[in-house]
């Protein structure tokens, strides 16, 4: 199907003519074959190649070295450009940017329309697409008024329809919340069980782990390339290359260093909860009803006691505050596509919380933080910022802004200044700070996002996207708010480029008393970073509590199109077992030191692990 022989391709760097001036290697002798049929995910951490991988994949572009063969052609022959796309179509990461007509079905028909198929075979190819993804009820809607999981899998259909023996997909599920995500590694499940191949770029472990292979490419070299199992039991060389394993897979292997006894290969919740419970009943053998036995029940009792009294939400004698009172905003009001984005939503936030906001696509996250640096003005309602509203005559936005700032969904967008030292430069400057002031808060941001020095002086638009994400969220950072919101700021970073925008905003929260307001997808980021989670529903605030207080409502979340981290269904699924751990568990650390105990092993402070009778149980 897919054959790359020795694939060697370089990204040309320009100077202010428009002449060449250099160049850096993004593939360096690349060999992959991907067969008929074959489910391939390609991981790999940003700048590593697997994007460009993918390109070359679809003709997008062409190699310096090597040859890439789709469907037996050559794709560098212009003659064979059109075959090439039409075996192998692409998907890429945000559905806008593939969307083109105002109708669902328009759209879907847009492909078949420009390969000259006839009028009838393309209403067939049409209707037998949206089938496909389970989107013939939408047929006649515009895009637009779809959300993000539905408008990619309107991509995948406008793909399917040119009838390609390949899908290429680029982190198609990257800004999808949780419900949106299963939607379309459903969707592309089906497609390989119907015997289309797929190409899966990811970053995501758990949509790797349905793949039959697994490739990942550092460096703009394959680095590793086995099953899943054969990749993500290799736990450590998998976090050497700034990638994750699967929660399952990782709280195994932590275990196996503590001591316990457990299979090489566990990589799913339900094979985790089996191995797991099969390891405490073999560590109690018989003894099970013996006081020994207990105590560790006991201290999972008081562990989780003590991990929910840490987990309330801070109640500081708050200096700052934002509060929103009654907020309602209509998007094109009093029209027919009149939408109501938030109804009556009051919360108050204050300084020195570290807060996040999670809700489906679509239910006003987005709406809710653009109000509350004053981008946005309700329909009704009040913002006020250190009791003062907003909206009053004569209030300062700008002011304001420097107080609270925002890094939008797509922070990228933030970029326009021509090197990237000078883009970040930008905000303090206009705070009225000198130049040397705001290139020396410039360097410390960039610094505090992973940023090397050597990109300072290049463009932002020829940085990598991961790379872009870093250079606009240090753009906010050198203003240093006292307030920092950002929508969704580590969607498509790598998860080491990921730890690392969350580890500072960490630091800004611990040292430096920085209030983070922090929305995202990731159920494992929120139970990781935040105390407090506010959960937004089809424009309302559901909950407004203790992120382990929400995260013990799954069927709640679940219903509305969210998900608890993998830690806590692992936890519901060894409790169905029989053991006794505490069932609002949110991270590995945790699980680990709760299975532990309920194997009579208790870790002791430098990391040690002692049994229950070195222990004095």
């Amino acid at each position: 199907m897919i054959r790359g022989e020795h694939i060697r391709y370089s990204y040309k760097e320009y100077d202010d003519e428009g002449r060449v001036s250099g160049s850096f290697p993004a593939l360096r002798n690349v060999n992959v074959r991907v067969t008929p049929g074959e489910f391939v995910a390609i991981l790999g951490p940003n700048g590593s190649g697997k994007s460009t991988l993918a390109r070359h994949m679809n003709a997008l572009l062409l190699p310096d070295e090597g040859t890439m063969y789709v469907g037996g052609l050559d794709t560098r022959p212009a003659e064979n450009l059109l075959e090439v796309r039409r075996t192998a179509g692409m998907v890429f990461q945000n559905p806008d940017n593939q969307i083109v007509a105002g109708i669902v079905e328009e759209d879907v028909a847009f492909g078949p329309e420009n390969l000259g198929v006839p009028t009838e075979e393309i209403r067939e190819r049409v209707d037998r697409s949206l089938e496909a993804v389970s989107m013939t009820e939408f047929r006649e809607k515009s895009p637009n008024r779809l959300s993000g999981g539905q408008k990619q899998r309107v991509a995948i259909a406008g793909v399917l329809a040119m009838k390609p023996g390949c899908i290429v997909m680029d982190e198609p599920t990257a800004m999808l919340d949780p419900a949106g995500r299963k939607e379309i590694l459903a969707t592309i499940r089906q497609l390989h069980a119907e015997g289309i191949s797929i190409i899966l770029i990811t970053h995501h472990m758990e949509e790797a782990l349905a793949a039959d292979r697994v490739i990942v490419v550092s460096e703009g070299r394959i680095v590793m390339d086995g099953t899943p199992a054969e990749v993500f039991t290799q736990v450590d060389r998998v976090k050497e290359l700034r990638l994750d394993v699967p929660p399952a897979a990782e709280l195994a292997h932590e275990l196996r260093l503590a001591g316990a006894a457990l299979p090489e290969r566990v990589l799913t919740n339900e094979a985790a909860a089996e191995a797991l419970a099969s390891a405490v009943k073999a560590s109690k053998g018989s003894s099970a009803e013996s006081p020994a036995a207990e105590a560790p029940a006991a201290a999972n009792a008081a562990a989780a006691a003590g991990a929910a009294e840490t987990a309330e939400a801070p109640q500081p004698d708050h200096k700052k505050t934002l509060r929103a009172e009654h907020l309602t905003f209509k998007y094109h009001p009093d029209t027919p596509m009149e939408t109501v984005a938030l109804d009556d939503v009051s919360v108050e936030i204050g300084e020195g919380e570290f807060v996040g906001i999670i809700g489906h696509t679509g239910s006003g996250k987005s709406t809710l933080i653009q109000h509350l640096n004053g981008l946005i003005r309700p329909t009704s309602g009040d913002l006020l910022f250190c009791g003062e509203s907003i909206y009053q005559k004569g209030y300062s936005l700008k002011d304001l802004r420097g107080q609270v700032g925002l890094v939008f969904q797509y922070p990228e967008h933030q970029l326009f200044m021509e090197t990237v030292l000078e883009d970040v430069c930008f905000g303090p400057k206009n705070l009225g700070l000198s130049d040397e002031e705001a290139e020396a808060r410039a360097r410390e941001a960039l610094a505090a996002v992973g940023m090397a020095e050597e990109t300072f002086d290049r463009s932002p638009f020829d940085l990598s996207g991961g790379q872009k994400r870093r250079a606009a969220i240090a753009g906010v950072l050198a203003m240093q708010p006292s307030f920092l919101i950002l929508d969704e700021p580590t969607a498509g970073l790598d998860p080491a480029g990921r730890d690392e925008i969350l580890h500072e905003l960490r630091r800004l929260h611990d040292e430096k008393g920085t209030t983070i307001i922090l929305v995202s997808h990731s159920m494992e980021d929120m139970a990781e970073y935040t105390k407090r989670l506010l959960v937004m529903d089809h424009g309302k605030l559901v909950f407004d509590a203790n992120t382990r207080e929400v995260f013990s409502h799954r069927a709640e979340l679940e219903a509305i199109g969210l998900a608890v981290p993998e830690v806590t269904v692992i936890a519901e699924l060894l409790r169905e077992r029989g053991v006794d751990v505490p069932a609002d568990l949110l991270t590995v650390p945790e699980a680990k030191d709760a299975v532990l105990r309920a194997m009579g092993m208790d870790p002791a402070p430098d990391g040690a692990v002692m049994d229950g009778k070195e222990a004095g149980l």
